[in-house]
């Protein structure tokens, strides 16, 4: 499928704010970007640099007023997320070096307390893919989606104590308890077709077999139509908007639509 999208951010600030923006996807493995603009206004410089995780980063100052910052894609993107059952879970030993700081704790996936629950998700199954759609399949049964239920300082710990919250949420826990059992995993945000209500939305991916496969326990079985804007350890590392500063958001809007073309 083709997929037009789009996010608006509208802010007001009443000083000069340095700003790091993260929203340009890149072409990858399930989707392919056929065209991308990001506007700004007013116009300022922007300076744009890959991160350690390999995201395109768009650097800049936002000056006081009103400043408004848009962006659009059309993005080739697989209509089913892939899936192999028998993709083995990897002995630490062989896995690549770029995929161990995703088998660590990090701010908000405190896996080394989680070992105890995802061992006994996994119970006796075959040491592979099953396991991590085990951990994803216990995530979406025992987790309530309630948007407003958690915070931007809601860790994995304290999502599986309330049994509550968004998508965020969900993916720190899955995160969480895939590194529990010394499952590579990363979190995912972006842009997901036919989500409601629409907004940008986040899941996980595990590293199974000598590759990512994709994860999403908000969803009774993860579907395809992704577009993928950036990765990290959690979601501090995939921010779409850092400041460092004082500002007001004014609006916030997001689409996402099948192109259809003209006839």
């Amino acid at each position: 499928m083709i997929l037009d999208a789009s996010c608006r951010l509208d802010y007001q600030l009443m000083d000069y704010v340095p700003a790091i923006f993260m929203l340009r996807p890149r072409s990858g493995q399930a989707q392919r970007i056929i065209r991308e603009e990001f506007q700004i206004n007013p116009q300022v410089p922007v300076v744009e640099f890959t991160d350690v995780y390999g995201n395109l980063c768009q650097r800049t100052v936002m000056p006081p007023g009103d400043f408004h910052l848009s962006v659009q894609y059309r993005v080739e993107v697989e209509d089913r997320v892939d899936e192999d059952v028998y993709a083995p879970l990897m002995l630490v030993q062989n896995l690549p070096p770029d995929t161990l700081h995703y088998l660590l704790p990090s701010r908000y996936c405190q896996s080394d307390e989680l070992s105890a629950l995802a061992t006994s998700i996994i119970g006796h199954l075959a040491p592979n893919y099953q396991c991590v759609a085990a951990i994803r399949t216990w995530v979406q049964q025992n987790v309530r989606n309630e948007p407003g239920s958690s915070n931007s300082f809601t860790t994995a710990l304290e999502t599986l104590n309330t049994r509550r919250g968004v998508c965020r949420d969900f993916a720190h826990l899955g995160i969480a308890l895939c590194r529990a059992i010394n499952v590579p995993a990363r979190m995912v945000v972006g842009f997901l077709h036919q989500l409601y209500p629409m907004d940008l939305h986040a899941w996980f991916e595990a590293y199974l077999g000598g590759r990512w496969f994709t994860f999403d326990a908000t969803e009774n079985m993860t579907r395809g139509n992704r577009i993928v804007v950036a990765y990290g350890r959690d979601a501090a590392d995939v921010a779409l908007a850092t400041m460092f500063g004082h500002f007001t958001m004014l609006n916030m809007q997001v689409s996402v639509s099948e192109h259809q073309p003209p006839f």
